[in-house]
């Protein structure tokens, strides 16, 4: 079985060219177990087979734990019906990159669902990336910064931009003539469960408007598909407690509140989101 950097390393061979240095925006050459410019940038493949594009720092609340906590509800079947709808619509043989991948499970249960072609993965968050590194599919990872993307022009068939923020000027330089972004953005009944439990005396915080996102996306792209998709998930007993700290509901969370759920965590959510695809006007 071939070692992460050596997968890693032969998956560059073969599509080095959708890369681009985020110094100078040069074209890459692949030397050894290193991505390497005209400039001299040089990037290099860590043992997990993954690449640090970042040329600084980005701060990012999203820890280990809370991403560990995501993958396994992901896994779960939380989203199953919502991830059923998205391959409905996507190129499934096409490349596809994942904006704000985390921990990569979004991408592995498209995967699963039939999701074939080159698949990419990025995150501000180096956790995040380290265990993506670990899904058992093929797919490049990577930290990246949203706004400056290290993939050439026209390179990419489908942008995923799930629960993510979004760069349209990026998104549109790297998405094929033909190619679209699907953006999968919370509606107001989102968590309700979750909300109501964690904070039952701030109705500020139980409710949640996506207005100024949808039109956002209205003004960026062409609009394809605008679908409201919501449904209630039964959680499995094993991961009710998961559940809890899946998200950043929780960070402000009072401890008192956080130990009365842990005794008597949520056993059903609501998963109501909005799901957009777009193409290049």
């Amino acid at each position: 079985m071939l070692k992460k950097i050596d997968f890693a390393r032969n998956f560059l061979e073969k599509h080095q060219e959708q890369f681009r240095c985020p110094v100078c925006n040069k074209a890459f050459q692949l030397k050894d177990h290193s991505l390497i410019c005209e400039e001299n940038h040089q990037f290099d493949l860590s043992k997990k087979g993954t690449i640090y594009f970042l040329t600084h720092s980005i701060q990012t609340e999203y820890n280990k734990k809370m991403l560990v906590h995501r993958g396994k509800m992901i896994q779960s079947g939380m989203y199953l019906p919502l991830l059923e709808k998205m391959i409905a619509t996507m190129n499934l043989t096409g490349s596809t990159l994942d904006v704000g991948c985390g921990e990569g499970s979004f991408l592995a249960e498209l995967s699963s669902l039939g999701l074939a072609g080159a698949k990419f993965g990025f995150d501000i968050s180096k956790d995040g990336i380290y265990l993506a590194s670990n899904q058992a599919i093929e797919a490049f990872w990577c930290v990246a910064d949203l706004t400056n993307l290290p993939f050439t022009d026209q390179s990419m068939d489908t942008v995923l931009n799930i629960f993510s923020p979004s760069h349209y000027q990026e998104f549109k330089r790297v998405l094929k003539k033909d190619g679209t972004v699907i953006k999968v953005v919370p509606e107001a009944n989102y968590l309700k469960e979750l909300r109501a439990a964690f904070y039952p005396d701030d109705k500020s915080k139980q409710t949640y408007s996506n207005e100024k996102v949808l039109a956002k996306f209205a003004k960026e792209m062409d609009v394809l598909v605008d679908e409201r998709v919501t449904f209630t998930f039964a959680v499995p007993k094993e991961y009710r407690l998961d559940l809890l700290e899946m998200s950043p509901l929780e960070w402000g969370v009072a401890e008192s509140v956080k130990e009365e759920l842990q005794k008597n965590p949520l056993s059903e959510i609501t998963i109501d989101v909005r799901m957009l695809k777009g193409k290049n006007r």
